[in-house]
């Protein structure tokens, strides 16, 4: 059984009391007082006679308002400015661990029936509020789904459970198999396999080993009634739409992932890397688009603006481009021939190993594009990833720093691309902002409105790789369109009782209005 250590928390150590069931033995509400919890307001109270036969059906079941709040604790600064409030996001659910796919599917069977809204949750290293229980009920904890269930040799794919963390997974893969997936999110070690599938992930060496998405073969599902299915299990099928992807970025609102085949590959044992600077973030921008369209892909292709190139690397007069690459050496000394012959149209080589070398000792390093700003107890900062053409990159970067530093109390905004295609990439901002501690949910808001609104115009995606939750629901059906009736026709089929984690991805709910709609 794999453990993590949890983040332990010093406010409201009061208990959560189970309601008793309602006459018609669906759940009811239980208002929580003013000042007690940041994003609930009247949460579904499991009933008692539900809770035994959870205790009955699963491995453990948890009530303790304590066990709760640092159950569900996540990464996401929305829900850390309550924290350091003394509001916790969330206190009042009831936390049901799972030992395996049969467990999980009778928990689900017995919310569904009662009518208690479900979320999963693992790793809990989410940034939008994805895995926060804000209308009460279930989180149902899948950290005990933690094995790799088969590896086929000849095929390159792996079969693994869903809560199994990303560093331990990435180890025996390793270790015992000496392969890779090549997918290395920054939050690698506080986040689990299931969340990388189900928030629809990207790793910082996509450009070489792709996405979650590509990476997936097939998923086992369970559905809010508590069936199952298995989707995929083929290299490519032309068997109607790809049901894999459906639940591949659905966050956990069409049904609960089990496990999942993964292609792997080979250890690379040959690496190369390089370093320019540009004298504009649109000529960086223009040198990988350029990259990219002559068929180089590149591990890494990492574009930084002045001021993340100074604070990432003391380098603030350019903005640095670092380029890497590994695999077989036929394939990365093309791959890097084509990236400095491009580079050099537009300025010599930096100190390509020293950047390297700062990038790899640094990356993992989520909050180092706040070094250097004044940390007061007003102190705000978050980042925005999204994704675009190359056509329009160059505006959208320019708007949505100046959109955000248009907003009274921001420090700074900037940002690098991360992720690159033929067509486009996805670029990452950093915000920062200090104002009154008070003011400073205000400010949060204000400069995601300004920057979303900037996204929306230019029908840019609103997220690259950290999913929608609760921050982007508000903007989700702007940026969809029609489509996003579609989105609810398909949860509404998959979900008719609405159930699993209601409140996200902007999806209308019967348990109530999301809190930041």
């Amino acid at each position: 059984m794999i453990s993590r250590q949890t983040i332990t928390n010093p406010f409201n150590q009061g208990r959560y009391t189970v309601g008793a069931p309602s006459p018609s033995g669906w759940a009811q509400r239980t208002p929580v007082g003013d000042g007690e919890a940041a994003l609930q307001d009247n949460p579904v109270s499991v009933p008692g006679p539900v809770v035994e036969k959870l205790r009955g059906a699963a491995k453990a079941v948890h009530v303790e308002r304590e066990e709760v709040v640092t159950r569900t604790r996540d990464w996401w600064a929305g829900s850390m400015i309550g924290e350091t409030d003394g509001r916790p996001a969330t206190p009042q659910a009831v936390v049901v661990e799972a030992a395996d796919a049969d467990e999980v599917a009778a928990v689900l069977r017995i919310c569904n029936e009662a009518g208690v809204p479900v979320t999963a949750s693992a790793g809990r290293s989410n940034v939008t509020g994805g895995a926060l229980p804000v209308f009460g009920g279930v989180v149902l904890d899948l950290c005990g789904l933690d094995t790799i269930l088969s590896f086929d040799a000849e095929s390159n794919v792996v079969d693994v459970e869903a809560g199994m963390f990303g560093d331990l997974f990435e180890k025996q893969l390793q270790e015992e198999y000496g392969v890779t997936t090549g997918h290395w999110p920054s939050a690698f070690a506080i986040s689990t396999v299931g969340g990388w599938v189900a928030c629809r992930g990207a790793g910082q060496l996509s450009t070489r080993y792709g996405k979650i998405e590509d990476m997936v073969v097939g998923v086992d599902v369970v559905h809010a009634d508590g069936t199952r299915a298995t989707y995929g299990d083929y290299a490519r099928a032309a068997t109607g739409p790809d049901l894999r992807q459906l639940f591949v970025g659905s966050e956990g609102t069409l049904g609960v992932i089990v496990s999942v085949r993964l292609r792997v590959h080979p250890l690379a044992d040959y690496a190369k890397a390089l370093a320019f600077g540009f004298d504009t973030f649109a000529q960086g921008l223009e040198a990988c688009r350029r990259i990219l369209q002559r068929g180089a892909t590149p591990a890494v292709l990492r574009l930084y603006d002045k001021l993340e190139s100074g604070v990432q690397f003391g380098r603030p007069d350019t903005n640095l481009l670092l380029i890497a690459d590994e695999g077989d050496p036929a394939l990365v000394d093309s791959v890097m021939a084509v990236s400095r012959e491009v580079c050099q149209e537009y300025g010599p080589e930096q100190d390509s190993e020293a950047a390297f070398q700062k990038w790899l000792h640094d990356r993992m390093l989520v909050g180092k594009s706040s070094d250097g700003f004044k940390q007061s107890p007003g102190f705000v900062a978050d980042t925005l990833e999204m994704a675009a053409s190359w056509k329009d990159l160059p505006a959208i970067y320019d708007e949505v720093v100046a959109a955000i530093e248009s907003v009274p109390g921001t420090l700074a905004a900037s940002a690098h691309q991360s992720h690159a295609y033929t067509d486009g990439a996805c670029v990452y901002f950093s915000l920062r902002g200090d104002v009154e501690p008070e003011r400073r949910r205000e400010w949060y808001r204000s400069v995601w409105d300004a920057a979303n609104a900037v996204l929306i115009r230019h029908g840019a995606a609103l997220s690259h790789h950290h999913g929608c939750g609760l921050l982007r629901g508000p903007y989700l059906q702007d940026a969809l369109g029609a489509g996003f009736a579609t989105f609810t026709a398909v949860k509404h089929a998959l979900d008719p009782e609405g159930i699993l984690n209601p409140g996200k991805l902007g999806l209308p709910s019967r348990f109530g209005t999301s809190p930041l709609s």
